[in-house]
Parts: C-alpha cells; sequence; structure tokens
C-alpha cells in the first residue's frame, strides 16, 4: 500500500481522501457481508435456517436515578 504524507494534503485533498475512504469501507463491508451470507446459505442445509443478526448491538439496560435499597440498616448509636 502507498505511504501518503497527510501533512503535506491541503483540506480540499484531506476531504477528498477521506470520502474515498469511505467508499472503500462501505465497498468491503457490502463484499464481506455478501460472502458471509453465501456461507450462511450453504450451512443452513445441515441445519435449522439461520437467524439474520440485529443490525444493531441490544441496548443496555437503563441506570435508574433512584439509589438501590441499602443491604444493612445504617448502625445507629444508643443514649447513655
Amino acid at each position: 500500500m502507498a505511504k501518503i504524507d497527510l501533512d503535506s494534503l491541503n483540506i480540499e485533498e484531506l476531504l477528498a481522501l477521506r470520502e474515498r475512504v469511505g467508499e472503500k469501507i462501505t465497498e468491503k463491508v457490502a463484499a464481506r457481508q455478501a460472502e458471509l451470507e453465501a456461507e450462511l446459505a450453504k450451512l443452513s442445509q445441515y441445519g435449522k435456517p439461520a437467524k439474520k443478526a440485529a443490525a444493531a448491538p441490544a441496548a443496555k439496560a437503563k441506570k435508574t436515578d433512584e439509589p438501590s435499597a441499602p443491604k444493612e440498616p445504617p448502625a445507629t448509636e444508643e443514649a447513655a
């Protein structure tokens, strides 16, 4: 792969490079996805049909603003 001296590029050239990189990533992701889908199709003949994966990972549980109940009651001082 050719090395690019990023410091020597002007803003327009850097923006064009960023756009080309984004396009190439999109192409490679699409090609890899097609490969994986073809592999899943081959494998599905051996068992249950494959489920399609979700587009995004599942969201984590939301934290509540309420503090959880203390495990032990606070110690109290006895009057003398």
